[in-house]
């Protein structure tokens, strides 16, 4: 069984914010594998399905941000997972719009929502996807730029990373975190005209 979840906050107002790359990722992801969004449980609304026979729980944390830990620990009990089980795709401003980076495990790197995560579960031991949103511009702030929207010329590269990050899930699920590394961790070509 894998637990996929996708960081957001949930409403209309945040809808296709930077900082809803991880709920953006997990609609794409539910269309590549056919699941629907149609019940709620534990803090989030989710939809299940399978991929390569393996049972898959999308799910979208309702908790907004910075309390996904909430919704996260609550999973991994009911389900009763341990959190090697689980992936978490969420925004980097460290990235640039259009790349993505996989990782087994490592630190919140200063994402208010991968903070909590890790301090309800206790643990930093689980799978990753980060999706680039691009750092503030100088002198403006960060709240800002992450609850804004991209701008124009940077769809195609939104779109692109958003197909990307389903991919390396998908990757992960079927073969290994290793393999989604060596893949999707490389340097990602500009797009064509």
């Amino acid at each position: 069984m894998k637990l996929i979840f996708g960081l957001g906050n949930y409403g209309e107002k945040y809808k296709h914010t930077r900082h809803n790359m991880g709920f953006d990722a997990i609609d794409v992801l539910a269309k590549k594998i056919g699941i629907r969004f149609d019940r709620e449980r534990c803090k989030g609304m989710y939809g299940q399905g399978f991929y390569e026979g393996e049972k898959i729980y999308l799910v979208k944390p309702l908790t907004y941000m910075n309390n996904s830990g909430e919704c996260v620990a609550a999973w991994i009990k009911k389900c009763m997972v341990t959190p090697e089980d689980i992936v978490v795709i969420y925004d980097d401003i460290s990235l640039e719009p259009g790349t993505i980076r996989v990782r087994p495990k490592g630190s919140a790197g200063g994402h208010n929502g991968m903070k909590n995560i890790i301090a309800l579960t206790g643990t930093q031991e689980f799978d990753r996807v980060r999706i680039g949103i691009g750092d503030k511009p100088e002198g403006s702030d960060l709240i800002e730029h992450v609850l804004g929207r991209f701008a124009p010329e940077d769809f195609p590269a939104v779109d692109r990373s958003l197909e990307t990050a389903a991919d390396a899930v998908l990757c992960i699920i079927k073969d290994g975190m290793e393999k989604a590394m060596n893949i999707y961790n490389k340097k990602q070509p500009a797009p064509k005209d």
